[in-house]
Formats: C-alpha cells, structure tokens, sequence
C-alpha cells in the first residue's frame, strides 16, 4: 500500500486512494487523489501534479485558512470548488491549545469531539456535496484535500469508499495510512516548536501527536453520530449529502473495474 503514498516535497500526504476491492471490481487507480494543501507545492510537484490529468478538485479548508495558505496549484482550466462558509478568526484547535493545563488526553478528546461535530457542520456538508456531485459527472481525475490530508479529507474519502462498496477494514487502512505517509516522528518536533512559538507555550512534544495523525477512533466517532442520526454512514451520506442509489450505481460505473 505504501506505493499509493506520491513523495512530493511540498505537499504532505498526497496519495491515489484508488485501488481497492470492492463486490463487484477494483477501483480505477489514478483518477481520486487526497492531499494537503497546495501552498507549498515545488516546480517538481507541479510538474507531476500537472501529469495527473485533474479535472475537479474541491479544497476543504476554511476561507481563513486559504487566506494563509493560498494554494498554488491546480491550474484556472480545473474545476475548483471551495467555500466561504466555516470562517474562524481563531481556529479550533489554536483555542485548545492556549490553556495552561493541556495534555494529550485533552487533546484527544478535542479530536473526538471534533469528528462527531464535522460531519454536520453547514460548510463540510456544502462541500462534501459538492464532492460527490463532481465525482459523479466528472471526466478526468479528481482531487480534494484540506490542510493536512487527514481529517476533513478522511471523512470524505472514507464515505466515497463506502460508496463505491469497499469493506470497512480497507476504509480504515486506507483512513490509517496518513500515520505512514505524514512521517509523524520526523515532523513531531517541528511541529512542537512551530505551535509553541505562536502560542507563547512549552507543551510537550506529545501534546501535539493527536494532531499530527489519525487515529482509529476518530473515524468510529465519527461514523457513530452518522449511525446514531442516520442509520449508517451511508445513510448520512444518503439523507443528507444526496448520494442516492442512483447515484452510487453512477459512481460504481464510472470508477470499478471488473
């Protein structure tokens, strides 16, 4: 599975999340992508993303952390959907990192409040509809992403999979391999003097590890309060996202291979 990983320099965690089995077939590499953001994307990374044949590609970030990070790619012919809902002056998980007595319980339970809140937020719903009405109609590959790749992004990807009729132990291996592909004992230590340097703290190293990756637990809460509302996650995806059986039958079309 490691192949699925594309080593670009500037963009973490982009990787093909096509591939899989399903009932009916396996599906098509090459043409659904996942990554981070595109701020940091070198002249090398442009030139294989341009290699990719995108068509659509949906940035789920907020409008505030766009403005920090614009991204550099794709090119003005791709479809580009973005929002301008969800706007925070401080984000979230600044806010749970400012008190004095944080620890990594603290922030993993940040994290799992977190996943039970995002799949209901108005501006994650507008954009993982967006998402499957592209996917649906779209020709040439597809991308989304956030700004890490992992949580926002894994909620999105692992619904698609569902859709497509991947079994629950590849959704979550796919879901788990951001722990591989984002190199978090490489990037840990930078990640703790860059956050305590804006947040004028000394939390540990470990505070942040919850943010650096995934864990199991985040996507069953996060499947839990779909279940608990809607039956199932596809039934969420159903009842509020629009992916309807004939809309499913469309993607299972377009995107397996017998």
């Amino acid at each position: 599975m490691e192949n699925r990983v594309k080593p670009l320099k500037g963009v973490r965690n982009f990787r093909d999340f096509g591939g899989y089995a399903t009932p009916t077939g396996e599906i098509c590499k090459g043409v659904l992508f996942r990554s981070g953001h595109y701020n940091e994307a070198t002249e090398d990374d442009l030139d294989y993303l341009n290699g990719l044949d995108v068509k659509f590609h949906v940035d789920l970030r907020r409008p505030d952390e766009r403005d920090r990070q614009p991204n550099v790619w794709p090119a003005a012919h791709v479809v580009q959907i973005a929002t301008d809902g969800g706007r925070e002056e401080v984000p979230a998980h600044v806010a749970a990192l400012q008190g004095d007595d944080v620890t990594v319980d603290s922030i993993e339970g940040y994290m799992t409040a977190y996943y039970r809140s995002a799949p209901f937020k108005d501006h994650h719903i507008e954009l993982f509809r967006s998402w499957f009405d592209g996917i649906t109609e779209n020709d040439g590959a597809s991308v989304v992403h956030c700004a890490a790749g992992k949580d926002r992004t894994g909620i999105i990807c692992a619904l698609t999979h569902l859709a497509l009729g991947v079994s629950e132990d590849d959704v979550f291996e796919d879901y788990l391999l951001t722990n591989h592909a984002v190199n978090i004992e490489k990037f840990l230590p930078e990640a703790r003097d860059r956050f305590n340097e804006m947040l004028g703290k000394n939390h540990e190293a470990d505070v942040y590890r919850p943010f650096m990756g995934v864990r199991r637990v985040y996507l069953e809460n996060a499947f839990e309060v779909m279940s608990d509302a809607h039956g199932s996650p596809l039934g969420y995806a159903r009842e509020v996202l629009g992916v309807d059986e004939q809309k499913i039958d469309t993607l299972k079309r377009r995107y397996i291979h017998a």
